[in-house]
């Protein structure tokens, strides 16, 4: 899949951000799951090429991790925690049982943005929803923002959001007027 994006992207600031992007378990079956849930997008590869070019015309790094075991992502988490500015984590199937990664997570003070290709808050049946109805995600609670329903427009919504958040020196916190 290649894909031409065709927007002009400007941001508030020139610096290249570095973004972590962790996709959980079950991830790498991308391409053999429910199109209608997960589109067209052949592998999970795929989807982290998308991304990183994505990240590329947004002017920032994407460091692609993946892997289905929790140890793994927690490694990694507490690895690059010192020189990425912010995550983006599709937590699959660790997404309502995966309390030491988001606590991790939680622990790096970086800004996170939780993925979902499909909707998961929607009904069983319902476009983007899951077979089997909602499911409550233990991630939600701390991150910063989420993007759900749109496919791997949801990456691509949490990465462009993200990368503003950084950009804006006010929207972390770190210079509100309160007056």
């Amino acid at each position: 899949m290649t894909q031409q994006f065709s927007c002009d992207i400007t941001r508030a600031g020139d610096r290249e951000h570095r973004i972590a992007v962790i996709d959980g378990p079950n991830m790498s079956s991308l391409g053999n799951r429910s199109k209608k849930v997960y589109g067209r997008i052949g592998s999970l590869d795929e989807l982290k090429t998308y991304i990183a070019d994505y990240g590329r015309r947004l002017g920032v790094s994407v460091e692609n991790f993946s892997s289905n075991y929790q140890g793994a992502i927690l490694e990694f988490i507490h690895e690059s925690a010192a020189r990425v500015d912010g995550y983006i984590i599709n937590p699959a199937g660790l997404t309502t049982v995966g309390e030491g990664v988001r606590h991790a997570l939680e622990d790096t003070g970086r800004p996170v943005v939780e993925v979902h290709f499909s909707n998961i808050a929607a009904s069983a049946g319902a476009a983007r929803g899951l077979g089997g109805g909602s499911i409550h995600s233990s991630f939600t609670h701390t991150a910063t923002g989420m993007t759900m329903g749109l496919r791997q427009y949801s990456y691509v919504a949490a990465l462009t959001g993200l990368v503003h958040a950084l950009d804006d020196q006010d929207f972390l916190g770190a210079s509100i007027d309160t007056d």
